[in-house]
């Protein structure tokens, strides 16, 4: 029987950092990963930049570490409003491997947990072993763990285990996702004099100089309470059969880290996923590259060089835990013996409607307790999966967040087992 300290189930943003810290700080780790490669949203779903997040955030030590890494090799910047989530996704691909075996973390990739029992003191994990090599098929027939932590963003351990999720009687439950690509070859500088002098939105469009590259950011919606900069190109657009109207509903993006001529789209937003989401998605990717070659200054001669490998998922399963997190006690600021997370971030709910979007601000810092990542004995939760109501989970899910969420229970469970108040 091999045994750990905690056995972790997803390499994302929040298990990475759990994984981490907990390792560092001296507990046994094994991370369990389904892909081939650590990062989850920043990686696999392109989610770039992480947002900005409250200047007294606690439980930064993993967030730090990772920029510091990755601005060595050019890939984290801080942006001109002070966000240090700028970073580049295939660097941080290299940059966190690193980091999480440095710190002593058995890594498996391609792999998923296909049985769990609950044990009397621990939990008996099974691992899908059709890619594992000869060597973790003999280290990993059997594996003790004294805590198990969900970081699949689905809870789909909760789910093995039979947990009890949370639905919303208002009926929101959802958002639309997102799947997100890069195009290559802009000529920032092009692009960025012209998209500057056309918006002059300091609140939407923005452009500064890092180390001599050029890094810029700008947004259009098809919603109609904000007077957009670019509604009449997207308009022509529409007119002209290059883009849909469904293709406009939501449009941002942001320049990559490290690659001056690369920008990021937080687009197209999927408002049907009835059908088949990356086919629709890779469409209307296709549809929206050729629309800025054809319409935005400074394209003529860029190309899609990256498609997200997951879709960017806002919301799914919310597992109901010892506490469950309200938006009043969001927008109270209530304060809990025990926080994971100090945030600022506004709940942020996208729909699939025109003029019904949210972003409502919030006026105090607010706490996630540790007891909204507790799902039972010996069984945590850490990501957007957290229990908590749909518009507090809704300000939650942001990558700096989940990596407070992941280094916060680290954190704590090596006090629980080893006694040590060094690190909190």
């Amino acid at each position: 029987m091999n045994k750990y300290d905690v056995v972790i189930a997803g390499g994302g943003t929040a298990g990475c950092a759990c994984a981490y810290i907990a390792a560092k700080y001296g507990l046994k780790v094994l991370l369990i990963e389904k892909n081939s490669f650590l990062g989850g949203s920043i990686t696999s779903s392109l989610v770039i930049p992480a947002m900005k997040t409250s200047k007294n955030a606690i439980n930064t030590e993993f967030f730090e570490t990772l920029y510091n890494k990755l601005a060595v090799l050019e890939g984290a910047i801080t942006y001109s409003d002070g966000n240090k989530g700028w970073f580049n996704p295939e660097l941080t691909k290299i940059v966190l491997d690193d980091m999480l075996i440095s710190a002593g973390v058995k890594i498996i990739f391609e792999a998923n947990i296909r049985k769990i029992e609950e044990k009397l003191s621990s939990y008996i994990v099974t691992i899908e072993d059709d890619n594992l090599t000869p060597l973790d098929k003999e280290l990993l027939l059997s594996i003790e763990a004294k805590y198990v932590i969900d970081a699949t963003g689905d809870a789909k351990i909760c789910q093995k285990l039979n947990c009890e999720f949370l639905t919303a009687s208002n009926g929101k439950n959802s958002q639309p996702v997102n799947l997100r690509f890069i195009m290559s070859g802009v000529n920032t500088t092009e692009f960025s004099k012209w998209i500057m002098e056309l918006d002059k939105d300091r609140d939407v469009t923005t452009s500064c100089t890092i180390d001599g590259k050029i890094y810029l950011s700008t947004a259009y919606t098809w919603d109609s309470n904000k007077n957009w900069a670019l509604k009449p190109v997207f308009k022509a657009a529409i007119e002209n059969g290059d883009i849909t109207e469904a293709d406009s509903n939501y449009f941002q993006i942001f320049s990559v880290a490290g690659t001056p001529d690369s920008i990021a789209f937080n687009c197209p937003r999927l408002l049907d996923t009835s059908s088949n989401p990356y086919i629709e998605g890779r469409r209307s990717i296709l549809r929206l590259s050729k629309f800025c070659k054809k319409y935005f200054t400074g394209f003529k001669n860029a190309y899609i060089s990256s498609i997200a490998n997951t879709l960017g998922i806002r919301v799914s399963n919310r597992v109901k835990g010892k506490y469950i997190y309200t938006q009043d006690d969001l927008k109270e600021g209530k304060k809990f013996d025990n926080p994971v997370v100090i945030s600022n971030y506004p709940i942020d709910i996208h729909s699939d409607k025109k003029d019904s979007s949210t972003l409502e601000k919030v006026y105090k810092e607010y706490q996630l307790p540790i007891e909204a990542l507790m799902v039972k004995d010996r069984l945590f939760v850490a990501g957007r999966c957290i229990s908590a109501d749909f518009e507090a989970q809704a300000a939650l899910r942001i990558i700096p967040s989940c990596f407070s969420m992941g280094e916060g229970l680290a954190k704590y469970l090596v006090k629980i087992i080893s006694n040590s108040m060094d690190i909190l």
